[in-house]
């Protein structure tokens, strides 16, 4: 809990906002756009490693 406090206490000083997280907002965003290719229907527009990685998930279900 301290580092939590010392977070927030150093965001107060800086006046910034410690927990506006908007790499998980963007990482939310693009993982909408998989959906599809996780439910089964083909997405052609995913990069290999992505691809890889739904195929493999594939393989699991």
């Amino acid at each position: 809990a301290l580092y939590e406090h010392r977070i927030f206490t150093e965001a107060a000083i800086w006046n910034i906002n410690a927990f506006d997280q908007w790499g998980v907002e963007l990482g939310k965003e693009l993982a909408t756009g998989l959906v599809p290719s996780v439910k089964g229907i083909e997405n052609n527009q995913a990069d290999p490693s992505t691809n890889g990685f739904l195929q493999h998930l594939g393989s699991l279900a």
